[in-house]
């Protein structure tokens, strides 16, 4: 598809915001400038932005998609409750075809507010996928490693058989290998995954330092935190990517700055479940490269990336004592252009010319966007998912202005959501 996109606000790479126009042709960028050349070519569509904001497609760094069944089912419990009374019963229950519908169901939530690509961890990976490639978004893929799925012999077959399936489907998967987390895993489980990693050049991806309870049971199994525990089995060896990073001595963010390791940070979900706040601020002023993620909608209970860089800017100042801790235009970049390089998205790091087309379109003519002192301030500390009007993937409007463009029905994917949770739950009642 052609798209000729004028009379807006671009939210650009180099430049900050611009009044211009920008070209997207077969998924690319192939122009944007303040000036409007008089090139006649055959679009596809012309879109008049009527002076609205296009900027970066928010990537989503961390996720559960399949987790949309139990949004406000598992909620205002302790979190070892939460996990063992509602959570893993439930999910025991689901089935290749659920995590399908479940997931096409998140994709609608992702697509409305301006979410362009997902990093989930979870199960029945094929199903995922395949929900994301038949809906035309992108996903970076990885199944959480635990304790059940060693020995290596069997923990490496499955590595093997995820990259060669899945890695490059339909031209928007990308696989990534996921080790749930320290406190899944013994000892050798670890060693056998870390050692795939590094005779793959590949790098790792886990939850981490989440809880203070996860931080001190490490401790007092192995002596160190986990943080210190993965580096010094060579987790970090080619790269990796830690989710959450709650509680972080100065030793582990020290860690993570030296190996050049991520951080994704799930604000709601780490308050929501009383986890605790990142030390972001810390985090970047020690040159970490930090992307943000919704974490599932069991425990945010919003798929919902503005939330998120709210939230992620003012828990900062909070915890800081400093107003001016973690800015706007810094927070934006990290639900953008952190977020992307966090997944190992390439090309997506912002809006320029020979990127590849993934952007959303921001309503600026609502109330909570006027005056325009500072469209960026507004974005982040106004903004929310209600204001977004367009999300394309890809060079294609997969979303706009309430209407879904993914290859079936919203109401089917409502309907088969319905009936996945009603049945489970009844499969749970009927097993106790």
């Amino acid at each position: 598809m052609k798209y000729r996109i004028y009379n807006a606000k671009i939210l650009t790479a180099e430049h900050g915001v611009v009044d211009g126009e920008m070209w997207v042709e077969e998924g690319k960028i192939t122009f944007l400038s303040q000036c409007s050349p008089l090139i006649l070519k055959p679009w596809d569509r012309e879109i008049d932005m009527q002076g609205n904001l296009v900027m970066p497609s928010f990537k989503d760094a961390h996720a559960h998609s399949p987790m949309t069944f139990l949004r406000s089912f598992a909620d205002d419990l302790p979190l070892d409750r939460w996990l063992f009374d509602k959570v893993f019963p439930y999910e025991a229950c689901l089935t290749g075809e659920d995590c399908y519908w479940l997931s096409r169901l998140a994709i609608l939530e992702y697509l409305s507010s301006g979410i362009s690509a997902v990093s989930d961890m979870y199960f029945f990976l094929d199903d995922i996928t395949g929900a994301f490639v038949d809906s035309g978004m992108r996903n970076v893929i990885m199944e959480g490693i635990t304790q059940g799925n060693g020995p290596k012999d069997k923990m490496w077959a499955r590595l093997d058989e995820g990259r060669r399936n899945l890695d490059g489907k339909g031209g928007l998967i990308e696989y990534r290998l996921g080790l749930h987390a320290e406190y899944t895993n013994d000892l050798s489980n670890i060693e056998a995954f870390v050692d795939y990693a590094k005779q793959n050049e590949m790098p790792v991806c886990m939850h981490i330092s989440e809880t203070k309870s996860e931080v001190e049971n490490c401790i007092e199994k192995y002596g160190k935190s986990p943080i210190k525990l993965m580096y010094d089995m060579g987790a970090f060896a080619n790269g990796a990517t830690l989710y959450h990073c709650v509680h972080l001595s100065d030793e582990d963010i020290d860690i993570i700055a030296e190996t050049g390791a991520n951080v994704v940070s799930c604000p709601a979900s780490n308050l929501k479940l009383a986890s605790g706040i990142a030390p972001l601020e810390k985090l970047r002023k020690k040159g970490v490269n930090i992307g943000l993620g919704t974490d599932g909608a069991a425990s945010n209970n919003s798929l919902d990336m503005l939330r998120e860089t709210y939230l992620a800017t003012t828990l900062q100042k909070y915890i800081n004592n400093d107003a001016s801790a973690l800015p706007a235009d810094v927070v934006l970049d990290m639900a953008t252009k952190g977020s992307a390089k966090a997944m190992g998205l390439k090309d997506l790091d912002g809006l320029y010319v020979g990127a590849r087309a993934d952007l959303c379109v921001i309503d600026l003519s609502k109330p909570n966007m006027r005056p325009i002192n500072n469209i960026v301030k507004n974005v982040v500390y106004a903004g929310s998912k209600a204001d977004v009007l367009m999300t394309m993937v890809a060079g294609e409007i997969k979303y706009e202005k309430g209407e879904y463009f993914v290859g079936e029905s919203v109401d089917k994917i409502y309907s088969m959501a319905e009936k996945i949770t009603a049945r489970i739950k009844k499969q749970v009642k009927s097993s106790k």
